[in-house]
């Protein structure tokens, strides 16, 4: 009878055995078959002698067959030991003598944990609310604005969302660094085109007037070379343009989409459109909240292999967000231990979750996910299509219903914490996915 010997706290090891007539049976079976096929030179296909099929195929059939029969024999021995597996387990073969009436073996594996969410009654959770302002909408369309906007040349200091052009020159301990020099090069003042101290220098210059200053790049910069250092720059600038931005009138509206023109569309457009994506991210910011109190209260180990498995895909959709940035990660190889915490945590938080959703029913119901699509379809110039869309992809109804079990467990999670209301700050809140 297969016996299961506990490792440590999640590890357990299986030994059993796999009869020899078994692997026997099925290796001549499947040599057979093999036979019925396999071209052999000398040979008619479907001719050839099972002794020569052996010779060429019985090691790689042995192989196959007893790969197949340890992985039954392990599923058989842990279902009847009600064993929740994680991950896949590591076979030994403890028969030094394959041609025995019995081939030992034994597995090591991690089994699930029981999941235990402790008490969320002492909890503090922060609530963000917002209540979107008419100062809101207006700031939006003024942003729309400037976004339009054109420059006319003129004969004065550069002011802030000015564009000017200029030529600048960085050094680093007195030598030009790689990108630090450019000629007739545009930037608008205040858009954040370049650090926020470059742009303040080039303020109050006019035309034709050059000036030199200490700048400390971030530490962080993406430029290796310069970051967290000290350099010099000189500029000279060439021009200054003041924007001039469009009149809020008919043109402007159909240039931002309202095809009547209408401006009274254009601010009820934009508002439902704030509005939703207000929305949207108070959603997001409170789901991490009460994700992270829930994370706090439960205490139970995970199991390595899945954070391990999980490491991996964080590195795989690293190196291809890294990838789709223009970044070269041929022959690259990303340390595991960077992704190690933060896979850790999404391990953990989806046993949270499975967790709570079986024990409480906080499973996505059918109205719960078709009303999350009409809302959000809202948003697109055809509702219809976009509803059409996720209707004909399981896979992209799989998503949804992820994201409404989600909001599920958030609100079940509030409900026993205690909430504190806080009011969002608006550019934050949007600054912010």
């Amino acid at each position: 009878m297969p016996s299961v010997e506990t490792v440590s706290a999640l590890e357990r090891r299986l030994n059993a055995f796999i009869p020899q007539q078994v692997i026997h049976s099925q290796v001549s079976a499947r040599l057979k078959n093999i036979g019925r096929s396999v071209k052999i030179a000398g040979f008619r296909p479907g001719k050839v002698p099972a002794k020569i099929v052996e010779q060429f195929y019985g090691a790689q059939a042995r192989q196959e067959v007893l790969g197949d029969a340890l992985q039954r024999s392990f599923t058989e021995a842990a279902q009847n030991n009600n064993l929740r597996v994680a991950g896949f387990p590591k076979f030994e073969i403890k028969t030094k003598d394959l041609n025995a009436d019995q081939i030992e073996y034994s597995a090591t594996f991690e089994v699930y944990p029981e999941v235990v969410v402790g008490d969320l009654s002492g909890e503090v959770i922060e609530r963000l609310v917002y209540e979107l302002t008419q100062e809101d909408v207006d700031n939006t369309i003024a942003t729309l604005r400037k976004q339009r906007a054109t420059f006319e040349k003129v004969n004065r200091a550069a002011q802030a969302d000015d564009r000017v052009n200029i030529d600048f020159t960085g050094k680093l301990n007195g030598e030009v660094f790689s990108g630090g020099e450019a000629k007739d090069f545009p930037v608008v003042l205040g858009a954040g085109g370049m650090l926020p101290e470059f742009e303040a220098a080039a303020i109050g210059m006019k035309a034709g007037e050059t000036k030199s200053f200490d700048l400390t790049f971030p530490e962080d910069y993406r430029s290796k070379e310069v970051a967290g250092k000290k350099v010099n720059f000189s500029i000279t600038l060439n021009s200054v343009e003041a924007a001039k931005l469009p009149e809020l009138d008919a043109e402007f509206a159909k240039s931002v989409g309202i095809s009547d023109g209408d401006v009274g569309n254009l601010r009820d457009e934009i508002r439902s459109n704030l509005m939703s994506e207000v929305s949207r991210r108070l959603k997001a910011r409170n789901k991490d909240a009460a994700m992270a109190a829930l994370l706090r209260v439960a205490r139970f180990d995970v199991p390595k292999v899945l954070v391990d498995e999980e490491v991996q895909i964080l590195i795989q959709q690293t190196a291809r967000d890294m990838e789709s940035r223009g970044m070269k990660m041929k022959g690259v190889s990303l340390p595991p231990e960077l992704f190690m915490e933060r896979g850790e945590k999404r391990v953990k938080l989806g046993l949270i979750l499975a967790h709570l959703v079986q024990k409480h029913d906080l499973t996505a119901k059918s109205e719960q996910v078709k009303s999350f699509i009409r809302e959000y379809a809202q948003s697109f110039d055809h509702p219809e299509e976009v509803i059409r869309w996720y209707a004909t992809d399981p896979n992209r109804m799989q998503e949804v219903e992820h994201i409404v079990l989600e909001e599920n467990v958030m609100i079940w999670t509030m409900g026993q914490a205690k909430t504190a209301d806080k009011q969002a700050i608006f550019n934050e809140l949007m600054g912010s996915t």
